[in-house]
């Protein structure tokens, strides 16, 4: 079953590049305090990932933070080295945490899982985005094909 508004982020263990390397975080800790926009996409350089969904939250980041959001955070099943080279080739800077799921296994624990095996890319996540507040999940909209319910516009319109 899915996540869903008033559900508890669950506390799964994620991989975000440090400046000494791959660090782990715990999603209770970069999720589960104050205001956070997380955005999953099904995979780092996919096309509409790239030229649409990431660099939309890049432009909007500081919008979101002007209505109090403290953090915004990418998700997808790919490596931290992954994640690291997308967040560098989309200029992310420090707006965007990019968290890696490589097993996918938070993606599990939300019940968002992607079958795209037919495709040759696996399991990966739903295209989605949520609003929690102090780890709870406020708002979710799940995108099942374009990037509509999940763009960074969208979202400005729930936080």
């Amino acid at each position: 079953m899915a996540i869903k508004q008033g559900d508890k982020i669950p506390n799964v263990e994620l991989k975000t590049m440090g400046a000494e390397g791959p660090e782990v975080v715990q999603t209770g800790e970069v999720l589960g305090t104050g205001k956070v926009v997380l955005f999953a996409v099904p995979g780092a350089f996919t096309p509409g990932c790239s030229k649409i969904h990431l660099p939309g939250f890049v432009q909007g980041a500081d919008d979101l933070k002007a209505k109090g959001v403290d953090r915004v955070a990418c998700v997808a099943v790919n490596d931290v080295w992954v994640m690291d080279a997308w967040g560098k080739d989309q200029g992310v800077g420090d707006k965007i945490l990019m968290l890696a799921d490589g097993s996918g296994t938070f993606t599990k624990a939300l019940g968002l899982e992607l079958d795209v095996v037919a495709a040759g890319l696996g399991t990966r996540s739903k295209r989605y985005s949520a609003v929690i507040e102090d780890g709870i999940v406020t708002s979710i909209d799940i995108d099942d094909s374009g990037i509509d319910a999940s763009s960074c516009e969208a979202t400005l319109g729930r936080v």
